[in-house]
């Protein structure tokens, strides 16, 4: 079930605002994460926060790789905070990941 029109306006709103320069298909791909039932009930720049930072992480660094070899999701995380905010400065994200924010 997808999100009401309303929620979807906002959650569009929102990446736009984060993410001017995203490729097409990672912000499709954010859009409609943060406007799955799990995140329904987060405000949408939460829910788009979230669903980037989780996108981000899972396509564009190699912390699948790193939990794949026995890391553990904290360490996963935070061998990945680099090239995550790398790939968010590419975007011109008006947010970066920092090291103590709490996500997922």
């Amino acid at each position: 079930m997808s999100a009401p029109t309303g929620r979807r306006r906002a959650i569009a709103k929102a990446l736009t605002a984060l993410l001017p320069l995203a490729p097409y298909a990672d912000m499709e791909k954010i859009r409609a994460d943060a406007g799955s039932v799990h995140m329904k009930s987060l405000p949408p720049t939460i829910a788009v926060w979230l669903a980037t930072i989780a996108h981000v992480r899972h396509v564009h660094t190699d912390y699948e790789k790193l939990l794949a070899e026995g890391y553990d999701r904290d360490s996963a995380r935070f061998f990945v905070i680099g090239r995550t905010n790398e790939v968010l400065t590419r975007w011109r994200a008006t947010r970066l990941l920092q090291e103590d924010d709490e996500d997922e």
